[in-house]
């Protein structure tokens, strides 16, 4: 079932990027949807909440976190350093350098997972590389790290050592018991592919 629905995602997708980019000519390097397929099954491109707090809280360079909603939603709130390039405006020129890079990783979100998901496979699409999506999206960055739940004591070891880790998250991100800041996490200037050096000489 969830195969399916995956698969249909993909297939709106993939009818999304022939509407955007219809005059685009060189595809060797796009992917069709039984390649996307494969790689959503796999999730590798899946970024996790704890991954993405600690990348914050040690303010990692190579992480760059992009909120694809809406100016309005960014504005009443967003993660730490994000850029905020909504949906319509992914394929904007100003946008490429961010989009279209190899130093950082971009890691999409959105309220769920679902326009995120969206953002990538068209990215992903069009042969784009080191993009990824915050997995659950806001709606798991507040459960998880701003209001995580004490486990059960049959839930082991490790789910309280999780706990503990992400009360320290809490403290970070909220200040709750800490003087915790994340004014100095700002969104990083783009690292464009280099262009090859075109070749002296031949027909005029």
């Amino acid at each position: 079932m969830k195969i399916r629905f995956v698969l249909s995602i993909v297939l709106v997708c993939l009818g999304l990027v022939a509407a955007i980019l219809p005059q685009r000519q060189n595809s060797s390097m796009e992917l069709d949807a039984k390649q996307l397929l494969n790689e959503i099954q796999l999730e590798n491109y899946m970024i996790s909440v704890d991954e993405m707090a600690n990348a914050l809280i040690n303010n990692d360079p190579e992480y760059q976190l992009i909120d694809v909603r809406s100016e309005e939603a960014f504005k009443a709130y967003s993660l730490p350093g994000a850029l905020n390039i909504p949906f319509e405006k992914l394929f904007d020129e100003a946008w490429a350098p961010y989009i279209d890079q190899v130093a950082r990783k971009n890691v999409f979100y959105s309220n769920g997972t679902t326009l995120a998901s969206e953002v990538w496979m068209l990215t992903r699409q069009k042969g784009f590389k080191n993009n990824y999506i915050l997995r659950g999206g806001l709606n798991n960055w507040y459960a998880t790290v701003l209001d995580p739940k004490e486990p059960v004591a049959t839930d082991g070891e490790e789910a309280f050592f999780d706990y503990r880790a992400r009360l320290g998250m809490k403290q970070f991100f909220t200040g709750e018991g800490t003087p915790a800041s994340t004014s100095n996490v700002k969104a990083k200037k783009p690292v464009p592919r280099r262009k090859k050096k075109m070749v002296a000489g031949g027909c005029s």
